[in-house]
């Protein structure tokens, strides 16, 4: 495009133009108000990395380990809980299935919610729960209350997807790029 177009595209008298800067290609990067690296806004940041970083791994992988034992508890004597509540197999097999069937529409909205609010929310939501569920089903045991045992399960099933989210967010947050895989994999070993 000409000179001549520009001028009469931009409507600018000739005095104008005298003030205006020429840019080039390349030159995008450097308009007035950019930021650089020698800013500090440009350049990744370092990831500050503190002592409790292993603690906090290791009490994040037996928190996870506590939902666990939750999950599994009903299915591993199944026979005894049949006998006890008065109900088929299948019915307490739902106690371990719960898990699954409340995992798979809830991840999105808590990992969607792991991204705004940050750990800790998510962390005190899980743990809240998972206790929360856990309270609940030592209060149903009576062999009349399977209804409320399964309240408590389905309390410690929302817990869950809570939990599982987390190793991978806590090893980057918490430790340095050599380290962010074998943190995820001790947080995620607790569940198992």
């Amino acid at each position: 495009m000409g000179e001549k177009q520009a001028q009469e595209d931009a409507k600018l008298n000739p005095e104008d133009l005298e003030n205006h800067v020429k840019l080039e290609a390349g030159d995008a990067s450097t308009l007035p108000g950019d930021q650089t690296p020698e800013d500090g806004h440009g350049a990744p940041q370092q990831t500050r990395l503190y002592k409790r970083r292993w603690l906090i791994v290791f009490l994040f992988s037996s928190y996870s380990m506590c939902n666990s034992y939750q999950w599994i508890q009903y299915g591993i004597i199944g026979n005894i809980f049949t006998g006890f509540y008065g109900v088929d197999a299948f019915t307490i097999d739902w106690l371990s299935m719960i898990y699954m069937l409340t995992y798979i529409p809830l991840i999105f909205p808590v990992t969607w919610l792991l991204d705004r609010k940050g750990l800790r929310v998510i962390a005190l939501v899980g743990t809240a729960l998972n206790c929360t569920g856990t309270w609940i089903k030592v209060v149903s045991v009576r062999p009349d209350l399977f209804p409320v045992t399964f309240l408590g399960q389905f309390c410690s099933s929302l817990a869950q997807v809570f939990i599982l989210g987390m190793p991978s967010k806590i090893a980057s947050v918490w430790f340095g790029s050599e380290e962010v895989s074998t943190a995820c994999s001790i947080g995620v070993f607790g569940n198992q």
